[in-house]
């Protein structure tokens, strides 16, 4: 195994959707901008008469080889219907999160315990299969949180390895291209490290994800991005400068990762993410559809200072 590292659609009625975010103005205003992929010269971290070549191509794992959060969705929503979650206990239906409410709610608040305590807190504890009247005691809270992400859990497992799920647009072709070009693959994802190879070993097929040459996940380093540990740890356990690493992200926090270890980072946004400000990144495309190594390798030699 090659791999160095250690490894470790159910619409919210519309005023359910609302519901809770007249305290959060960032909801309120919260808007998808269309982008037109765009290079830009930049990186005040890096001289004009630095040497770059792209020896190392890295990845990161939602949101760029996968776009996972409207199977999150899916997941919470079926446990919602699973449990007959009812909020507020008035509802006349079980919860369901549009996606639009959840392509806003998502960057709101992250982890999904955190998810389900915010929303019940704002919207009312709800009623369930699992409590009949709304909990009102903290264990008891705590026990329907607990129950609600272990089943949600699981059911995200079942879609990942239901085989409808599939990779981005262009994820795959272009990790072939770039190993049959001799450069060095790594995935770097923030999320936990039995997450990452559930979807990569069901995404990329078995053999690309063990021809890795290096995988990290979020329980290989202290810090989480935006922090830059990973992709250091990543150029150190691949041999590789950070000069001559590409990363590929979908948010403007992976991107801060990336540009903080010293490495050039192009962005592959989503529908969550297609407003964020990606001033740093060397180029911004919709997916990786039309992008070749080939034209990886010409914008990571022709960087330089911004004016």
């Amino acid at each position: 195994m090659a791999v160095s590292c250690s490894h470790s659609s159910i619409l919210l009625p519309p005023s359910t959707s609302s519901v809770g975010f007249n305290r959060f103005p960032r909801l309120q205003t919260l808007r998808f901008k269309s982008r037109n992929v765009y290079q830009k010269a930049r990186i005040s971290t890096v001289s004009a008469s630095s040497s770059r070549s792209l020896e190392a191509l890295i990845f990161d794992c939602d949101g760029v080889i996968l776009e996972s959060e409207n199977l999150h969705r899916q997941a919470y929503n079926d446990a919602f219907a699973h449990f007959d979650v009812r909020c507020p206990p008035s509802s006349s239906e079980s919860l369901n999160w549009s996606l639009e409410f959840y392509d806003k709610f998502q960057n709101l608040v992250g982890g999904g315990k955190p998810k389900m305590r915010w929303y019940f807190r704002e919207n009312g504890w709800p009623t369930s299969t699992l409590f009949e009247s709304p909990p009102e005691s903290d264990d008891d809270r705590a026990k329907l949180i607990d129950s609600l992400q272990d089943w949600k859990t699981e059911r995200y497992k079942e879609i990942i390895m239901s085989g409808s799920v599939e990779a981005r647009p262009g994820v795959i072709r272009l990790m072939d291209e770039a190993r049959a070009a001799g450069k060095k693959l790594a995935v770097c994802s923030a999320a936990t490290k039995s997450s990452v190879i559930l979807c990569l070993e069901n995404l990329i097929q078995i053999e690309r994800f063990q021809g890795l040459d290096c995988f990290l996940a979020g329980d290989d380093v202290k810090e989480k991005k935006p922090d830059p540990s990973i992709y250091i740890t990543a150029a150190e356990k691949l041999g590789v400068s950070v000069n001559d690493c590409l990363v590929i992200e979908d948010s403007v926090i992976g991107l801060q990762a990336a540009t903080k270890a010293g490495m050039s980072c192009v962005i592959t946004y989503t529908s969550s993410t297609s407003d964020q400000d990606f001033k740093e990144a060397i180029a911004v495309y919709p997916d990786l559809t039309n992008v070749s190594l080939k034209d990886l390798e010409t914008l990571l030699q022709t960087i330089v200072t911004a004016a």
